[in-house]
């Protein structure tokens, strides 16, 4: 029973995580990471490296269907591209460097930033 429930919630917070992130635009990671943390009780380096993972392919549907649909600005993904696979690398890097402690303390301010942005504008 316990196996069903815990597919189940995977699944249910999958289908959550793509339709955010798919909507926005992103933003499944911050949703994605609490769930496996909380939820499914995943170590918090393990949360966000996984997370990363997860949204590798919800990130390519949705990029191919804004394709698709004429959104995507190709000047904008070609110069921010450097920084994005720049950005990535070293992020990673530190994500093995830092105490789980801190990679959560970052994250929690980084959300907290995020939507006091939205609230303001």
């Amino acid at each position: 029973m316990k196996k069903i429930v815990s597919t189940m919630l995977k699944a249910g917070g999958g289908a959550a995580i793509g339709l955010i992130n798919g909507f926005f635009g992103g933003g499944g990671g911050m949703l994605c990471v609490p769930l496996l943390e909380k939820a499914l009780k995943t170590e918090t380096k393990k949360a966000h490296a996984t997370a990363i993972m997860i949204i590798l392919p919800i990130s390519i549907a949705s990029g191919v269907a804004y394709i698709f649909n004429g959104y995507a600005d190709w000047g904008a993904t070609a110069v921010s591209s450097i920084g994005v696979t720049a950005g990535g690398a070293l992020g990673a890097l530190l994500l093995s460097k830092l105490k789980s402690v801190w990679v959560g303390i970052v994250f929690a301010v980084l959300m907290i930033v995020a939507g006091l942005k939205l609230l303001v504008g």
